[in-house]
């Protein structure tokens, strides 16, 4: 099949198969498969390209599971091995509320042309980001308290927490549902979730990188649950590891399908692989072509959601900035601090200013837009 027939479709605005979706993969047509991938973004989000303050909590490495993609997780008593009490959270919000942007050191090359002035101002992130291990003494009550004492110090900080693995483990301890569980953590203070532990969602690839997981199935089941408790929430895919083509594509059509029936789904994040210190042999970093081109074709597949997100952490600085020009209309935001790409050799910084943020959007062509955690302007 042509592109060319691809292409009429794109501009007539009608759904792409699966078949169109490998027909891209395989392509060479970097180009062209950007430029339609950029007119679908343009046409949902104009010419913006949104970032958030956040900050990032990974409250333990300690985890019941050990995937063999995941260099974060460690045992109880293994080297390495944390565990963040709640007061220790806060005190790490504090801290950060209370530090000026421009104190980081060294300032990232990102910012020293940008047009935002140079005088330190408070730090303003508006949401905490908080996915951790599955410890194995830690109480559904001890995640419960935790939300609460997060609102009860900072009642304006929204709070999206819990992949949809720590979901299901929270149901299992607790004795509950799926859905009482949700409604308990929403009533104390859950606002959104993440879209982390999706991996590959077809059982044959995902029982290869992580079969002490939740099957693909059950994550989306607890997806569609929360989305029927009112809690949205985005959805990631990993890549770059042992699967092909056409396991890439399965994954997204069972998000679109469950986005046809929820629309609860935010953003779709694919997640580059990073193979230091995991158990996945023969593995390597993707390629820059393959990072854009699964970027694009996920903006062109996904016609159902309304953002794409370019995560810097995982794609570098400078993937990500040409990802807005290839479909992305999201960067995630200042981050501080990520751990878990980190201890597989994440290649990044830990964090960026939101000055340097709007610079790197600015020399893309876009418009710099900071949102808040439901894609409302902030500016």
């Amino acid at each position: 099949m042509s592109l060319l027939r691809i292409e009429k479709k794109v501009l007539s605005g009608k759904r792409l198969t699966p078949d169109d979706a490998l027909t891209l993969f395989e392509s060479d047509d970097i180009f062209t498969i950007g430029r339609l991938a950029n007119h679908v973004a343009v046409s949902k989000n104009g010419n913006n390209a949104f970032f958030i303050q956040n900050h990032h909590i990974n409250p333990t490495n300690i985890c019941v599971n050990r995937c063999t993609f995941c260099a974060f997780s460690r045992s109880k008593d293994e080297k390495g091995a944390y565990e963040l009490t709640i007061k220790d959270i806060i005190n790490i919000l504090k801290k950060a509320r209370g530090k000026r942007q421009g104190a980081r050191g060294k300032e990232s090359k990102f910012a020293k042309s940008s047009p935002i002035a140079h005088r330190p101002s408070p730090m303003s992130f508006s949401e905490v980001h908080i996915v951790g291990g599955l410890h194995p003494d830690w109480p559904f009550k001890h995640y419960l308290q935790l939300l609460r004492e997060i609102k009860n110090n900072f009642p304006e900080l929204h709070i999206k927490a819990f992949t949809a693995v720590e979901i299901d483990y929270f149901s299992k301890i607790s004795g509950m549902s799926l859905k009482k569980t949700l409604l308990a953590l929403k009533d104390a203070g859950l606002q959104s979730m993440p879209g982390g532990g999706a991996e590959i969602l077809g059982g044959r690839i995902r029982n290869k990188i992580c079969p002490e997981k939740i099957s693909g199935t059950r994550w989306l089941k607890v997806m569609e649950a929360a989305h029927g408790a009112g809690i949205r929430s985005n959805a990631t895919m990993l890549y770059g590891h042992v699967e092909k083509y056409k396991h890439r594509i399965e994954h997204m059509s069972k998000l679109r399908d469950l986005q046809d029936r929820t629309g609860g789904f935010q953003a779709f994040i694919p997640l580059a692989f990073h193979p230091k210190n995991t158990n996945i042999k023969g593995a390597q970093y993707t390629s820059g072509i393959d990072d854009l081109k699964t970027i694009a074709i996920a903006r062109l597949f996904l016609d159902n959601f309304s953002h794409i997100k370019a995560y810097w952490i995982m794609l570098g600085e400078k993937i990500a900035q040409l990802a807005l020009m290839f479909g992305a209309d999201d960067l995630d935001g200042t981050i501080i601090e990520e751990k878990i790409t980190h201890s597989a050799g994440g290649r990044s910084g830990v964090a960026m200013t939101k000055r340097e943020l709007i610079n790197l959007i600015g020399k893309s062509g876009k418009v710099a837009i900071e949102r808040d955690s439901f894609y409302n302007s902030r500016n």
